[in-house]
């Protein structure tokens, strides 16, 4: 998709298992922040790289991670759901923090220190979007629809998050749809609960009509008015914790 008025280019970011391709997009005015997007199960695709630019046209330099990258395989089809474990080979909670890490330390040296850096994540990666706001001391994080936070969930060498919540370092916003069966309400009940032992401030919306995936238009479950809802308040959260 042309883009004049951003600055795209691709960057290799060197980490100890090998080089993690990022998708760069930076707005031609001067950013408020940066955010550095986690994928779904399915790779740093056209998709990802939308939302990246979708942002960058809100102020933020906008950075796509391939967390997948040690794969080898580089996208995976919407549907060929088959393939998410072969995909996700070598994934786990040491390396995803080793590659934003590299993501982190390229925002650095374009200006912007950990406070103004910012996770946004979807699907699996909106658990990785929890983690590291569980990890790192950041601006902001956001979730769109993470599972396996509360319970267990498909990818098993990824444990859930919900024993940690105290210990959240960053102000997380959590983004869920009720028709999601994979993230049931009273999960996300519970974790809106366990956050009030929390020491920074945190927030989580819930969408009616909204199921799984709601934020892709590549998927049948887009739902384009709880994305546009959830994208105004993501970027209003940017606003508020990195302007």
């Amino acid at each position: 998709m042309p883009a004049p008025d951003l600055q795209l280019s691709s960057v290799e970011l060197e980490t100890a298992d090998g080089p993690a391709r990022a998708y760069l997009a930076t707005p031609s005015t001067p950013a408020t922040g940066a955010v550095v997007i986690i994928p779904e199960a399915f790779g740093l695709n056209d998709h990802i790289e939308s939302v990246a630019r979708r942002f960058a046209r809100d102020g933020f330099v906008a950075v796509g991670l391939d967390m997948f990258h040690r794969s080898g395989i580089g996208v995976i089809p919407y549907d060929d759901g088959s393939r998410i474990l072969e995909f996700s080979a070598g994934l786990d909670d040491p390396a995803f923090l080793m590659d934003f890490d590299a993501a982190s330390a390229h925002l650095a040296t374009l200006g912007f220190p950990a406070s103004q850096q910012s996770i946004v994540g979807f699907c699996v990666g909106g658990r990785f979007a929890f983690l590291a706001a569980l990890r790192r001391q950041l601006g902001a994080a956001i979730s769109y629809y993470g599972g396996g936070i509360v319970q267990q969930g498909f990818f098993k060498a990824l444990p859930p998050l919900l024993d940690e919540v105290a210990s959240l370092k960053t102000p997380w916003l959590g983004l869920f749809g009720d028709l999601d069966k994979s993230i049931p309400i009273d999960d996300v009940e519970l974790l809106r609960t366990s956050l009030g032992d929390a020491k920074v401030r945190s927030e989580i919306v819930r969408y009616a009509e909204a199921n799984h995936g709601f934020n892709c238009d590549a998927r049948p479950s887009f739902n384009e008015e709880a994305s546009n809802a959830a994208f105004d308040r993501s970027t209003t959260w940017l606003h508020e914790h990195l302007g």
